[in-house]
């Protein structure tokens, strides 16, 4: 269950609403939350401050107030400081889990797609993990470090890339519902990168996975996945919880089922 997920310190991207919201949600009830919990959203003020308050009214833990100034994943200077942030909170313990949710989407079809798409959502995508990824990598080599001989997992240092199924090319799903080309390619690149994070980074003790928390916006029809934002995070959870090194390079979904690249 999801007691089993156990983490010192967190960097969850795209905090701003819908998952990422819900994940800073359930991080925070978690039966032990991690001690370190950055969120990285374009409005600290806005939702994300308000769940903070309201965790805290529910008379839970504190736990540091997360925020961090990287509001924009596809700037490097933006990237920069939210390193320098949390290193600030961290200290030579490092960074055990990075989540990368930022995403975006354009709705299209083969015949309308363009090369303004598909540069806008690939750059947020694909390119934005990938900087995310290089940014942390030193802080969460330290906290792999730190944590020793274990075994790989989420609790000891790992990169979890928000992928869709959409992004499958096996599977190829929901073609006739929609068919967003820009939106698909990003996310199969972004599969391709975990992938080569894991051959690259997996050495240092890191785990890399690629999760399809089932929810695709705008939602597709009965059936296509969970039916709430709780329940993809509880799913996305309890999977998290259960990665290992065995793991590593590999593609899941909410339902803790692998699926084909």
């Amino acid at each position: 269950g999801m007691e089993g997920l156990s983490v010192g310190s967190v960097l969850l991207t795209g905090c701003d609403g819908g998952l990422g919201l819900g994940l800073l949600k359930g991080l925070l009830e978690l039966p032990s939350p991690p001690r370190h919990l950055f969120a990285a959203c374009l409005d600290p003020q806005g939702k994300v401050g308000r769940a903070l308050v309201g965790h805290l009214a529910r008379g839970h833990q504190p736990v540091p107030r997360p925020s961090c100034p990287l509001a924009d994943v596809t700037d490097p200077n933006s990237i920069k400081a939210a390193v320098g942030k949390v290193r600030e909170e961290v200290g030579s313990a490092g960074l055990n889990l990075l989540i990368n949710n930022t995403g975006t989407t354009r709705r299209s079809t083969l015949a309308t797609e363009t090369a303004e798409n598909m540069s806008l959502v690939y750059t947020t995508n694909t390119i934005g993990p990938l900087q995310t990824s290089q940014g942390f990598l030193p802080l969460l080599k330290e906290a792999s470090e730190a944590e020793g001989q274990r075994e790989m997992s989420c609790s000891r240092a790992a990169i979890i890339n928000i992928s869709s199924i959409l992004g499958s090319i096996e599977v190829a799903e929901a073609w006739e519902e929609r068919q967003d080309i820009c939106y698909r390619c990003s996310k199969a690149a972004l599969n391709m990168l975990t992938k080569c994070l894991a051959l690259e980074y997996g050495s240092s003790g890191i785990l890399c996975v690629s999760v399809d928390p089932g929810r695709v916006t705008p939602p597709l029809e009965q059936g296509m996945g969970p039916v709430t934002v709780e329940e993809s995070v509880r799913g996305v959870l309890q999977l998290l919880a259960q990665l290992s090194a065995t793991s590593n390079g590999t593609f899941w979904d909410w339902r803790g089922q692998r699926l084909p690249w």
